[in-house]
């Protein structure tokens, strides 16, 4: 079944991947966002994009929008593909009460928002992680041993996060981050080490509908992992349906973690999917599944699907490459491996700008190479621009729920 579908913004990379995955399907889709130039406005497969407020800075003017498009009558869901979710389940109350979207509790969302939250329950749980704690001051530090990782509650795409390589960075580092999130206590975590990978899960009240795993290949901006190969982790899957049916969740969780010689450490938690492109590849819809949950369906559990498929974002790596090499040569050198599918993009499939069978989606990457390729600099202004049109605040949540 077609369904028509309201996107709860269209900036973020996941929403490009949603969008490359339920566009071919045949679904009606159009898009909330601030900005009239997002990313997946440069899409076929998107009908209409609605201007509204940023949901972090004007929460109750974004409800407001997205209550005026959805009363029109004109869509089957509301598909939160990013930290809206978090309003969504906070404001429930406040949306549209016809509009179909599947999140979890506002008590369940409190868990694993916060990044000190998570960390309490993986202790709660006995679910692996490295060593944390909270620390108020500088002096706190003085008992962690450099690697270690600077973490606020709350932050979206690596924007609360500093690592310390070295005792000299600590203060700087402290200080830093404090002052962006305006005070109150951080979290300290020890460095994991390892293979990066996610567990992507979707969950019917607590029941785990469908789960799948992918390994890092390629660094995106955030660092966000913009190159994928899809494995097979039967513990991951586990320990995340055990998690799920803790929180009796509803809708999309994807947690990170490290793995090396059998040993495994989760690192974080987003309560919702995360880039969801690679297990469509692999043979498991998320995105379908997620329309047919909030549609009131109750799908099956889904089998894992195939290890080894490779996918990759060019627009991720390619900004990620700038913002953490800095020099045009590299910009250049990553964008000839991505266009010859040399390296780690051999065998692998673009999923973010899928321009063969989208090509209005070759506008936004070409427009970040040009611009990266003038100033590499540019790469943190542009993420941190798409950033602020979807990220929310505990601030923001709580205004619209006073």
């Amino acid at each position: 079944m077609c369904a028509r579908v309201l996107f709860s913004e269209g900036s973020s990379l996941t929403a490009r991947e949603f969008l490359s995955v339920l566009g071919p399907a045949g679904h009606h889709i159009e898009v909330l966002d601030p900005n009239p130039a997002c990313i997946c406005r440069f899409s076929r497969w998107v009908r209409r994009v609605h201007p509204c407020p940023a949901p972090g800075a004007d929460p109750l003017g974004y409800l407001d929008a997205v209550n005026a498009v959805l009363a029109s009558g004109a869509f089957d869901v509301l598909l939160p593909t990013h930290e809206q979710a978090w309003l969504c389940a906070a404001a429930r109350v406040r949306l549209d009460p016809t509009a179909h979207v599947a999140v979890a509790s506002p008590e369940a969302f409190f868990r694993v928002q916060s990044k000190i939250e998570f960390a309490r329950l993986l202790d709660e749980t006995g679910l692996p992680q490295p060593r944390w704690g909270l620390v108020g001051s500088v002096e706190d530090l003085a008992r962690w041993e450099p690697p270690f990782y600077l973490k606020a509650p709350f932050g979206t795409a690596g924007a609360g996060v500093r690592r310390v390589a070295d005792t000299g960075e600590a203060e700087g580092a402290f200080l830093g981050l404090r002052a962006s999130v305006g005070g109150g206590p951080l979290m300290v975590q020890a460095e994991a080490r390892g293979d990066y990978a996610q567990v992507q899960a979707l969950f019917d009240d607590g029941r785990l509908v469908a789960a799948h795993e992918s390994v890092q290949t390629a660094v995106g901006i955030g660092p966000s992992a913009a190159g994928r190969v899809s494995v097979h982790h039967p513990f991951a899957r586990r320990e995340v349906a055990y998690l799920g049916k803790r929180l009796a969740w509803r809708g999309g969780l994807t947690l990170d973690y490290f793995f090396v010689d059998r040993q495994h450490v989760y690192i974080e938690c987003n309560p919702r999917t995360v880039e969801p492109a690679n297990a469509a590849m692999s043979g498991v819809d998320l995105p379908g599944l997620q329309l047919e949950l909030s549609l009131g369906g109750h799908p099956d559990e889904v089998a894992p699907g195939r290890a080894g498929v490779r996918t990759h974002s060019s627009l991720a790596i390619i900004l990620g490459t700038a913002a953490y090499r800095g020099t045009r040569t590299a910009v250049f050198t990553e964008a000839l491996k991505l266009a010859l599918h040399l390296g780690p993009y051999r065998h692998s499939h673009e999923r973010l700008t899928p321009f063969l069978h989208d090509a209005p989606c070759v506008i936004p990457l070409a427009f970040a190479a040009a611009r990266v390729m003038l100033n590499p600099g540019a790469a943190q202004r542009m993420a941190g621009s798409a950033v602020s049109a979807y990220a929310m605040t505990p601030e923001a949540v709580e205004r619209a729920t006073a």
